[in-house]
């Protein structure tokens, strides 16, 4: 029984493999005949057989305002951590979270009792030294006086006059422990260190604070000057220090995410000083007054940095350029509705514009939008995106216009909704007169 059943399976296996090898093949035969019809199609569109919608711009010549076009984070000018430079109990905050406060401010208060404890030990002490010296001064001035009447030895003026010194040196030991407690006792008091806005508090009222706290007890950041930091390419480092050079100092405008709405106006302040490897960037950093608050710590924001102007400079949209093995080079339309290639010279960017410095004239019109189907001869139409455009929102925008006269219509001419209402109103005619003339043209396509 397995004999035969043996030759059997070998013969479905063979029948299966074929079928496969069947259907590979007829769907490569369909994948290139389907390619090459598409390939058909576009050479023949190549070839100026079927015209290529194209949108178009005119190369003009106009002064320029050079800038250059970054992505940054804001920065505060200053970031610090209050920590409390002694331990103690948190008694008072006189702050309050998101305040502004000023250099000098007090911010908080730490039991001061253990510091004025101290401090009045300490001034206990240099009390007492300086009473032991002055006593020994006096003793000393006696001795004077009896050795100038040889009625003491020479001896106990030296020893009473070590004795003076020693003392001297007591009073300056306590004195400076006397300014340490002082110190200690006005650092339970905490006062703000620079100014700028308070953040979330690190610690509530009543806690035991330590100086060594990593956390602190709040953060202050500047934000009137506040920073920012951007990065550009370091193909630009030429165009900034040409502009900078000598002493300029460019302008530096800030716009919100969308890159719509201008934050605020501020200037270049610094280069740096190496390149960053792993990107091939630099950064730079620029400082804005923020009078408004416009800007605020770690906010994302595009950057403008200008560079001055220039003159009489031809300049097309950026996306009209295409980058060839032989460079970057622009599709011309010419009179007849065919396109050429011309080959350019790049200038500075300026925002959407590129200069070009030689390969065209002004005048001359330029693709700039269905570029991936143009060959050398190509023929175009040229269509008006601007129109295209606002012929689309104004027929999006009718049947809006419409429902919203549709009720007034309905009120003024109830009686034409209602036959029993007399059929005096003859407006409503027109409005229900379009409505058997939509058959007509349905007879036509149907016969066809």
């Amino acid at each position: 029984m397995s004999d035969t059943l043996t030759p059997r399976r070998g013969a479905r296996r063979i029948i299966i493999v074929v079928s496969v090898l069947v259907v590979a093949l007829l769907a490569f035969w369909w994948y290139r005949h389907h390619q090459n019809a598409t390939a058909s199609a576009a050479a023949a569109a190549a070839r100026g057989g079927i015209p290529i919608a194209v949108g178009a711009a005119t190369v003009i010549r106009h002064d320029v305002e050079l800038e250059l076009l970054a992505l940054g984070t804001v920065t505060s000018t200053y970031t610090v951590t209050v920590h409390s430079r002694v331990d103690g109990q948190l008694e008072k905050v006189h702050f309050t979270e998101g305040q502004v406060v000023k250099q000098g401010q007090l911010l908080a208060e730490l039991d001061p009792r253990p510091y004025q404890a101290a401090l009045t030990q300490a001034q206990g002490q240099l009390l007492r030294d300086q009473a032991l010296l002055r006593n020994a001064e006096l003793d000393l001035t006696r001795y004077h006086k009896l050795q100038e009447q040889n009625s003491i030895a020479k001896q106990i003026v030296d020893t009473q006059d070590a004795l003076v010194h020693q003392y001297q040196g007591t009073v300056k030991l306590d004195q400076g422990v006397v300014d340490n407690a002082r110190l200690q006792l006005d650092y339970s008091r905490i006062s703000a260190p620079i100014t700028g806005r308070i953040g979330l508090s690190q610690i509530d009222l009543g806690n035991i604070v330590h100086a060594a706290d990593t956390n602190g007890v709040v953060i202050i950041t500047q934000e009137q000057p506040i920073n920012v930091i951007f990065a550009l390419p370091e193909v630009s480092l030429d165009q900034v220090f040409t502009a900078m050079h000598p002493n300029n100092v460019l302008q530096v405008e800030a716009w919100d995410r969308d890159n719509k709405n201008k934050l605020s106006d501020g200037s270049l302040l610094a280069v740096d000083n190496q390149l960053n490897t792993l990107t091939g960037t630099v950064n730079l950093k620029a400082r804005f007054a923020n009078q408004g608050q416009q800007l605020f710590p770690n906010q994302f924001v595009n950057v403008h940095l200008k560079l001055g102007a220039q003159h009489d400079a031809l300049t097309v949209p950026t996306v009209a350029l295409q980058l060839g093995s032989a460079g970057s080079y622009v599709y011309v339309v010419k009179d007849n509705q065919t396109v050429s290639i011309a080959k350019v010279t790049t200038g500075p960017v300026s925002g959407n514009d590129t200069i070009i410095k030689q390969g065209l004239q002004a005048g001359e019109k330029v693709v700039i939008d269905g570029l991936d189907k143009l060959r050398e001869g190509s023929k175009v139409k040229v269509i008006d995106r601007v129109a295209q455009n606002n012929a689309a929102a104004a027929a999006a925008a009718a049947p809006a216009r419409g429902q919203r006269r549709r009720p007034g219509g309905g009120g003024g001419g109830g009686g034409g909704r209602d036959p029993a209402a007399g059929g005096g109103p003859t407006a409503p005619a027109p409005a229900t007169a379009p409505a058997p003339a939509a058959p007509p043209p349905s007879p036509p396509a149907s016969a066809n």
